[in-house]
């Protein structure tokens, strides 16, 4: 369906279409086969048709990086318990820690992806909407103001919801419309509404994509995949990681026999096999040698390059793993495949830098989502939300709380402080859980809890 055609028949503009050329390449790169893959490879005869394995890279740094930014440790906190217990139901509802890892993972494979918040009855729902699947109406400074998002569904046949969301005086209404394949505008269901006003002032949808520059086009708010700019590397990496491969496919042991010693004549006169036909260790050619002596059995045992190989694929995934914003070493090639570093990254890293950049978007985004979701609950959005990411890989936590612990021991912060930095709560959850320490314990026995550290010291 030709969504920037149709947009432009509603009066719409949007990127200009080339660019999604550009994420159905990145695409290609994520399922791991792409026209790189394909090719073909004269035999002396004629030209065969080959493809290349894959050591599905693309995928491998997408998924990484999704795994450091949104896990199962991260946790986002509300001041109120009661709206805390609206929004867990609300995401478990949705399936957000699934989704929302698989979209984080999209949107630095593709470039982009989004959230966006609906009501279906009087529930809240999410949808996670793929880069392909965006179309930015108007931005400011990057920021998408406007956008436009379909989404594919089947039931007798494929058709696409096209979601239009503008602002009108200020406020934002939502245009739904549904298309088949051809394009052709089809009624909408009766539960479904053609306008909706949905009386915010802020955007019910939210974008994330990785903090870096679109290179491409600069002006464009869209997103560049995190390897949008290592195309050659992943070639490089398929290039050797498939000569490795051929490389025990070409080398395999084989033992070439004189063809006048692989068959016996049987008593009727009928020539029968001496070897077993499926066996593919022994050929039989013609062996008449130039000084007429004849060889009826010889031994090919080809050394292999294995070394060279992963040498060269080693230095190819360390480029890879530093355009990416891994820093180089993040991937280790060995005979079990490829591994990834666990130790903690320190602060001065290229890997830490590019998490904490990548935070920031996806802070907004998680905060923003939250804010609509309370929203269409009825809920006033104007609470204070914590978004607790996992740093325990790029900052050593026990030391960070063993610190926390030093200074509130001398006197430089209190519990509340010290439980926010700890536990990643919001002012009012550490208040709280101070407060309910002290009534279930003595001050004597909280102050000993302190002073006893993390080394196990008696109370």
């Amino acid at each position: 369906m030709d969504v920037i055609g149709i947009l432009k028949k509603l009066g719409y503009t949007t990127v200009d279409s080339s660019f999604y050329n550009h994420i159905s390449l990145w695409r290609d790169w994520y399922k791991g086969k792409a026209d790189f893959h394909k090719y073909k490879y004269y035999n002396g005869l004629k030209f065969i048709e080959r493809e290349r394995k894959s050591l599905g890279m693309a995928k491998k740094v997408a998924e990484d990086k999704a795994d450091l930014l949104l896990n199962e440790k991260v946790s986002i906190n509300l001041e109120n318990e009661a709206f805390q217990e609206v929004l867990d139901t609300i995401l478990e509802d949705n399936n957000f820690w699934v989704e929302g890892n698989q979209l984080i993972e999209l949107s630095h494979a593709l470039g982009t992806g989004a959230f966006v918040e609906y009501l279906d009855g009087e529930e809240v729902k999410i949808d996670f909407v793929e880069a392909d699947c965006i179309f930015p109406l108007t931005w400011d400074n990057g920021s998408i103001t406007e956008c436009a998002f379909v989404s594919e569904f089947h039931d007798t046949e494929k058709r696409f919801y096209l979601n239009i969301h503008t602002l009108e005086n200020g406020r934002y209404i939502v245009q739904n419309m549904i298309f088949d394949e051809d394009g052709k505008m089809i009624p909408l269901p009766e539960d479904v509404v053609p306008i909706w006003g949905t009386g915010s002032y802020t955007p019910l949808f939210q974008i994330i994509k990785p903090n870096i520059v679109n290179s491409i086009d600069t002006k464009i708010p869209l997103g560049m995949s995190i390897y949008g700019n290592a195309i050659d590397v992943l070639e490089g990496v398929d290039m050797i990681y498939d000569s490795y491969i051929n490389e025990f496919t070409l080398g395999k042991k084989r033992i070439f026999v004189d063809d006048t010693v692989t068959k016996i004549n049987m008593e009727n006169g009928r020539i029968q096999p001496l070897f077993d036909p499926n066996d593919t260790t022994f050929y039989g050619i013609p062996m008449n040698s130039s000084d007429g002596k004849n060889k009826p059995i010889e031994e090919s045992d080809l050394s292999l390059r294995v070394q060279e190989h992963e040498l060269g694929l080693q230095r190819q995934l360390n480029i890879l793993s530093s355009k990416c914003g891994f820093g180089q070493n993040y991937y280790q090639f060995d005979r079990s495949g490829v591994k990834t570093a666990t130790e903690v990254i320190s602060e001065n890293s290229q890997l830490y830098r590019t998490i904490k950049k990548d935070e920031i978007i996806l802070n907004k985004a998680l905060t923003d989502m939250v804010k609509a979701i309370l929203f269409l609950n009825g809920i006033n959005p104007e609470v204070e939300i914590n978004i607790a990411f996992d740093d325990s890989i790029v900052e050593d936590t026990n030391a960070i709380a063993q610190r926390a612990l030093l200074e509130y021991q001398s006197g430089l912060i209190d519990k509340v402080e010290y439980y926010k930095r700890v536990y990643k709560y919001t002012e009012e959850q550490a208040v709280k859980l101070s407060n309910d320490i002290e009534k279930r314990a003595p001050e004597s026995q909280d102050m000993s809890f302190f002073s006893g550290g993390f080394s196990g010291g008696e109370e």
